[in-house]
């Protein structure tokens, strides 16, 4: 559990802005209310009133109060909406500090707050988490669907199921001799439901890898000889100015990344070295690096200027402006623009392909997948053995790891490893 102390704390975006929200969470937040504002308002009313730190105005502001345990963190919560300038939040914030009993809040303690009173799961803290830091449309609509607890859902679901099964094996122990046909016909849709939870726990984890690529992006690796294009090709896609283009070969030595938004899904895109035999030994470390960014890539690029296209990955044909003979692939200019549009289209449909957007995500982060696999690996254990005793032991165990994805059962270290992924005010 956190601190009990209340908690303050600037909870809306970077200064200066239009308004600024600073929010109170705690036992004492309302005499922080009387306090600053004189009252405290109608519950989950906006109320005009003008904050004072004692005889000095600090703003006419919005004032609210949301009694707990019907608030964000299950706890009174007082928010203040103040003018968003850098004086006025700092003013307020100051006054706060000098309040009884109230101190700053640290990063992400509101929502470990609201995990502790029971507001919501560690799914929903992770979707909150990556709600936050979603750059695409993508990203945003698959953090919403946790957020909104369907990971927790039927992760519940699994560990319903998991414990009905528990409870009919240990009940299978309790038989006495000459009930064998009672504890067999038990012992045998025990095991059909066991199957039936194996396969979709297993088609879960299979799908893991596209719901991780949905949360933190795809990798395309830009690849081909020196002076093929690919700085230029990389600052076309990225339309800025992402990587130094030359025309002396050899000038990209080190991996240079671009952040991009492909159809709605994170992609990174990475210009590499000119993969070729060279002496210098700064050149050459770049021409591994680059043969090991393409060897963990998604998808390579493998670009060509004339003569046969290269094998492997997604041929695209450069300097298409210099002439050349006719291609039937993808071909551009970098410099005209010409293809550029046609690519970046495929590169989006390949992407939407891959990750399939549409299809909500469940085990997107490490740890999930962690828990599922061991809670996999011990359903296989219960399903293999004829003894009771082993059976319910690994069903618990089974019970015990998907009960770590949710909160259920957990160690404090994974909880502070979370909720610290959150900035301050969260």
């Amino acid at each position: 559990m956190s601190d009990a102390r209340t908690i303050f704390a600037l909870s809306s975006g970077a200064l200066p802005s239009g308004i600024a929200v600073v929010r109170v969470s705690g036992p004492d937040a309302f005499a922080a209310l009387v306090a600053v504002a004189g009252m405290v308002p109608e519950p989950r009313v906006a109320t005009l009133r003008t904050l004072r730190d004692g005889a000095d105005i600090i703003d006419r502001a919005l004032v609210l109060a949301f009694p707990g345990p019907a608030s964000a963190t299950g706890e009174d919560v007082a928010e203040f909406h103040v003018h968003g300038g850098q004086a006025v939040v700092a003013a307020l914030l100051s006054c706060m500090a000098r309040q009884p009993g109230l101190r700053p809040a640290t990063a992400g303690e509101y929502t470990r707050r609201a995990f502790d009173n029971g507001r919501l799961d560690l799914t929903q803290a992770e979707g909150l988490a990556d709600l936050v830091t979603a750059e695409t449309e993508a990203q945003r609509r698959a953090a919403l669907t946790q957020s909104d607890g369907a990971l927790r859902r039927r992760v519940e679901g699994w560990r319903a199921t998991i414990i009905g099964l528990l409870a009919e094996a240990e009940a299978g122990l309790d038989f006495a001799e000459g009930e064998e046909d009672v504890e067999t016909g038990l012992h045998r849709r025990n095991m059909s439901t066991l199957a039936d939870l194996i396969a979709d726990l297993e088609a879960s984890l299979r799908d893991s890898a596209r719901a991780r690529a949905l949360r933190e992006g795809l990798t395309i690796v830009v690849s081909g000889p020196p002076n093929v294009g690919k700085s230029s090709l990389v600052n076309a896609l990225s339309r800025r100015e992402v990587a130094i283009v030359s025309p002396w070969p050899g000038t990209t030595r080190d991996a240079l990344e671009a952040r991009l938004d492909l159809g709605g899904v994170l992609v990174t895109l990475v210009d590499t070295a000119g993969l070729r035999d060279t002496d210098d030994p700064i050149e050459a470390e770049g021409v591994a690096r680059a043969r090991a960014r393409a060897a963990d890539a998604d998808l390579v690029l493998n670009l060509w200027t004339d003569g046969a296209p290269p094998a492997g990955g997604l041929a695209v044909r450069t300097k298409i402006d210099l002439g050349g003979a006719p291609c039937d692939g993808l071909a551009v200019s970098s410099l005209t623009g010409t293809g550029i549009a046609t690519l970046t289209d495929h590169l989006a449909s390949w992407a939407r392909a891959t990750v399939r957007p549409e299809e909500p995500p469940l085990l997107a982060h490490e740890r999930h997948y962690t828990a599922c696999s061991a809670a996999l690996e011990a359903l296989w254990e219960a399903a293999a053995t004829q003894d009771d005793v082993l059976e319910a032991e690994s069903l618990r165990s089974a019970a015990s790891a998907l009960g770590t994805i949710t909160g259920a059962v957990g160690v404090e270290e994974v909880f502070d490893r979370i909720f610290s992924q959150f900035c301050i005010g969260k």
